[in-house]
């Protein structure tokens, strides 16, 4: 058999049994090994005593996994991840967590209302005021300046806009039907109708 033949041999193992783990367990036990006459057999049952280089494999059911963090975001949160030291300090926290989500910078938050997180503000900064942002190990901002904040986001390579929201057809369906059916009139206030004279009740 020469290799085009056992490629295709193999291939065809790999989609049958890869089938049948999906129409059966999720997770189900199987093996590659070489024979020998020296070819690749993929199988569900133990290999034999002669069977040479095994390895146990797994196929589990197929998942389907969505990121709606940008490719570019996510190589960057690797290289130069973000941390925000914040607490309840009112609306200049607020800001800092509003620009990070505003650019859809993924981001770890650490309470310095916590003693750790006290700690760790400290030991960066040698102060304890907030916000403070950290983006990579090198580059520190004490204090919410949007300019200085968005210039090291730029640098580390974070996208400068978040991705676009998908809605799911079947919610867009239905908002679209709500916008028809609404109308100007629906969100003027009604007055209550006045009582009937005699006060409405049984005679």
């Amino acid at each position: 058999m020469d290799r085009s033949s056992v490629a295709l041999t193999t291939l065809a193992a790999l989609v049958a049994l890869g089938l049948a783990a999906g129409a059966g367990a999720q997770d189900k036990q199987l093996y590659r090994y070489t024979d020998a006459d020296g070819h690749v057999v993929y199988t569900d049952k133990p290999p034999p005593p002669s069977a040479k280089n095994v390895q146990p494999k797994k196929i589990t059911a197929n998942v389907i996994e969505t990121n709606e963090i940008p490719l570019a975001a996510q190589l960057a949160s690797e290289k130069y991840p973000v941390t925000l030291f914040t607490y309840d300090c009112g609306e200049i926290c607020r800001n800092a967590e509003a620009l990070l989500n505003r650019r859809g910078v993924p981001f770890t938050t650490i309470n310095v209302a916590d003693k750790d997180g006290m700690a760790k503000l400290q030991a960066l900064t040698g102060g304890n005021a907030v916000p403070v942002l950290q983006v990579g190990e090198k580059m520190v901002a004490k204090g919410l300046l949007e300019t200085r904040w968005q210039s090291m986001l730029d640098e580390a390579g974070y996208p400068k806009t978040p991705a676009p929201r998908r809605t799911p057809p079947a919610r867009a369906n239905e908002a679209s039907a709500r916008a028809e059916t609404a109308s100007p009139a629906s969100a003027t206030p009604t007055t209550p109708a006045a009582p009937p004279a005699d006060g409405g009740y049984p005679k």
